[in-house]
């Protein structure tokens, strides 16, 4: 039987978020992500992990711009975080809410260019 808590509630944050922003269940795409992420660091990134962000998003609602794309890529990066492989190095959801409250500088590169990498923790713990 699976142990029910915060770090459950904070994973089923990252889904939904992920599901919110693809337009559907992101299980394929966290399965293969998290798989080859944290399988080994001797194993070469998945071709996944060069998927663009915009890419794997919902086509439906016209691509963000702006503030809105600078919340999409924060939106994901912490999703990442909340669906890390280890539970102890979840974010709590506490945490979570102070990263999204904060004013975030503008995102470096063009949103069409962001990867999907880029966005992962790479199995560091800790506050994104």
């Amino acid at each position: 039987m699976m142990k029910v808590d915060n770090k459950t509630d904070v994973y089923s944050f990252g889904v939904v978020t992920l599901e919110v922003i693809m337009g559907r269940h992101p299980g394929e795409l966290i399965s293969s992500l998290l798989s080859s992420t944290f399988s080994s660091s001797s194993t070469p990134p998945s071709t996944l992990h060069h998927l663009l962000l915009n890419d794997v998003m919902d086509r439906r609602p016209s691509p963000p711009v702006n503030q809105a794309a600078n919340a999409v890529a924060l939106a994901v990066k912490l999703a990442f975080a909340c669906l890390h492989v280890h539970p102890q190095s979840r974010p709590t959801m506490q945490q979570v809410a102070r990263v999204l409250s904060r004013n975030w500088p503008p995102i470096s590169k063009p949103f069409s260019s962001i990867t999907l990498d880029e966005l992962l923790d790479h199995g560091h713990g800790g506050e994104t």
